[in-house]
């Protein structure tokens, strides 16, 4: 939880009706806290569902295309295990970058429980989201997506159908990573091939007609260069945020960073979890999201008192309200 004097922030005025505590919906209970995530959003359930299309398009050409009818029986199983291993692991990242919570703040924890938790000093500055009642942590974002203040929030992927934030960032650049690789795999597949069917007979080089192969070809080719210069762009500033500690919205806001970065090796180490091993590269791994040491409790005559936490809950103006 962050608690500072510097801040980038305006007041806003706003009705008392929309800040009024008991007008919050409450935060979820802790038996619901284990249901599955997933964002109910149509376009990023059919930019998804189109992902899974693609890889499988892609799988489809390459097998029965280039690889099933191909005469170097070594040349076809190698190409094919290496082109599926690697499809299997893109649509598992993609799986578990969908489905796994970004770092969603609790929603309606803006209570007088949660405020003398904080044990706040007289001064002291938090942030409430007024559109999820919510305590924001610091380097939190509100996604008008998913309808929550998202942790250390990159950015809103509608490929992934979820906010790319603390929990997920990993699942994320193995996604992309993935796709760059099977994408790079498939040029050269279909760029081998192209040269073995003008050497060769067409009809003995697939089992489609000429038309249909060189059709079901030239699409390979413009989805996987497509996706290939796409996805590597997108692995590349990922890898960059991760090793200067700047999500993409701290980016461009040019938001003066009021944390202590963890850059380079040990950024890496903290997103991808732990030391450099073969789980950096496993999607199925669970990431190491240690929460950093609770700090410590303010003396008892420091902190805010019972009336003050209630104007803190009820005032009407001078809430801190992010830019979002």
């Amino acid at each position: 939880m962050m608690i500072s004097s510097v801040h980038r922030f305006r007041d806003i005025e706003r009705t008392p009706e929309y800040l009024q505590p008991e007008k919050c919906v409450p935060p979820p209970s802790r038996a619901s806290l284990g249901t599955m995530w997933f964002i109910r959003d149509g376009c990023g359930i059919a930019c998804a569902v189109v992902t899974w299309m693609l890889v499988f398009y892609a799988d489809f050409v390459v097998l029965l295309v280039m690889l099933v009818p191909s005469r170097d029986y070594v040349y076809s199983v190698i190409n094919g295990t290496l082109f599926n291993t690697l499809a299997f692991l893109a649509l598992a990242s993609h799986f578990r970058a969908m489905l796994t919570d970004p770092g969603a703040v609790p929603k309606g924890n803006a209570t007088k429980e949660f405020i003398e938790s904080l044990q706040l000093k007289p001064g002291q500055v938090v942030y409430k989201c007024p559109k999820c009642c919510s305590i924001k942590p610091d380097r939190a974002h509100h996604c008008s997506v998913c309808k929550r203040c998202i942790r250390k929030m990159d950015h809103h992927c509608p490929w992934v159908n979820n906010c790319v934030g603390e929990n997920n960032q990993k699942y994320f650049v193995l996604f992309t990573m993935y796709i760059a690789l099977i994408s790079l795999h498939a040029l050269i597949m279909v760029g081998f091939h192209f040269l073995y069917c003008f050497e060769e007979d067409w009809t003995k080089c697939s089992s489609f007609s000429p038309p249909t192969t060189v059709i079901l070809l030239i699409l390979l080719c413009f989805e996987a260069l497509l996706f290939l210069i796409f996805t590597s762009v997108m692995f590349g500033t990922q890898v960059h945020s991760i090793c200067t500690d700047e999500t993409g919205i701290e980016r461009l806001k040019k938001q003066k960073p009021t944390w202590e970065r963890t850059r380079g090796w040990e950024g890496m180490k903290a997103a991808f979890g732990g030391t450099p091993s073969l789980s950096w590269l496993n999607p199925f791994s669970n990431m190491d999201c240690r929460s950093p040491p609770p700090a410590p409790a303010a003396p008892a005559a420091a902190t805010m008192t019972q009336e003050e936490i209630e104007q803190f809950l009820a005032r009407e103006v001078n809430i801190q309200v992010p830019h979002e």
